[in-house]
């Protein structure tokens, strides 16, 4: 089959997060089977416009910031002649509305709807922007075949009225080449982390003054924020008003070697997002040995499964977040009983799995529609 994926980035776009790992998890497996996988997205500074990694053909153009307006021409005047069998349209923040103007075979991919959470991020008026779009999204793709990547965003698909069996569970795993156990690693005694994108939605603001409580139960833990995003500065100045900032390390982007080792060396993750489609870090340092308390919200309860890999808290509930922190950092037995859970969890997701699941879907997709 030829198939075209429309995404706003890639996995080698510095913006790009989880969405973008899932999707080259996936389709990278799907080319490796003989299929041919055409993504178009946006470019970014020092990209070539075209390039095939892992068995993608990559072609970008257009700006990041306006790349949604990009897509129905570039579709209209360079795609829609050519003999793809599907179009895959990776529904992200401001959607492309590809069921007015895409007339092949079709499926939309859902990572998550953000909802009012996009209010946590942004201004009222770029936050009322994608709340707007999103909702009219909802209407647009009501009778598109959707895949959901946890079962949380395909009850809320079929909450807003899209039909049960028109909406596909294709869940997230772990790429455990990468993400694993380094033997004869030890642990940093009273280390937390946080791994991910630092934006305003993602809440690490929460984390922090938690830990700010858990210094004050347990003077020696340490925090290490991973990631980097627009939100990194500010977090940096709540952490020194908290007076905190000497048990507090943010790392910035590290490559994936360097996050392993330090996720390898840590006894705690911690997930404050206000919303996830699915919970790709907490897991992926499961496969590491490391459990996670993570707030229990959409997409992060699917990825954490309380009391057995790890401690859910009510999002926005500082005291109970500090409470199980410090209960997993003191309590060895709990922190090993959750320990043995993660890893073995992370073992049952796999992306060969989930690649197997999204071509059975595509297929039956294809084999509908050409049935007309």
């Amino acid at each position: 089959m030829k198939i075209l994926l429309l995404n706003w980035q890639d996995i080698k776009n510095p913006y790009g997060g989880g969405a973008e790992v899932y999707l080259h998890q996936i389709f990278q497996r799907i080319a490796a089977q003989g299929h041919e996988v055409t993504l178009f997205c946006s470019k970014f500074h020092g990209a070539p416009a075209e390039e095939k990694t892992d068995g993608l053909h990559i072609i970008r153009k257009g700006n990041r910031n306006l790349f949604n307006y990009a897509v129905p021409f570039e579709y209209l005047k360079h795609f829609r002649h050519k003999p793809y069998d599907i179009v895959i349209d990776d529904i992200n923040k401001i959607p492309f509305y590809t069921p007015l103007f895409v007339k092949k075979p079709l499926v939309g991919m859902v990572m998550h709807l953000f909802g009012k959470a996009i209010f946590k991020e942004t201004s009222i008026p770029a936050a009322s922007y994608v709340f707007g779009a999103e909702r009219l999204a909802l209407s647009v793709y009501k009778n598109t075949p959707m895949i959901a990547i946890s079962k949380s965003t395909q009850d809320e698909l079929i909450s807003n009225g899209y039909k049960e069996e028109n909406v596909f569970l294709v869940p997230c795993a772990v790429n455990h080449a990468a993400y694993r156990q380094i033997g004869g690693m030890e642990r940093n005694k009273l280390s937390i982390c946080y791994v991910g994108r630092i934006k305003k939605y993602k809440s690490v603001d929460h984390l922090l003054k938690a830990f700010a409580v858990v210094l004050k139960v347990i003077p020696g833990a340490k925090l290490t924020v991973i990631g980097e995003g627009d939100g990194k500065a500010m977090f940096q100045k709540l952490a020194h008003e908290l007076q905190i900032d000497h048990a507090v390390a943010f790392t910035g982007f590290l490559p994936l070697d360097k996050k392993i080792i330090l996720l390898n060396q840590m006894q705690v993750v911690v997930n404050t997002s206000a919303k996830e489609g699915w919970g790709l870090t907490v897991t992926e340092a499961n496969a590491c040995g490391v459990p996670a308390i993570a707030s229990d919200v959409p997409g992060l309860r699917d990825a954490v499964i309380d009391n057995q890999t790890g401690l859910l808290y009510d999002y926005g509930n500082i005291e109970q977040l500090a409470g199980k922190i410090i209960l997993l950092l003191k309590d060895e037995n709990l922190r090993a009983k959750l320990t043995e859970g993660a890893l073995s969890y992370a073992k049952s997701l796999t992306w060969n799995a989930s690649a197997k699941v999204m071509l059975n879907v595509i297929e039956n997709v294809v084999s509908k529609k050409t049935a007309y």
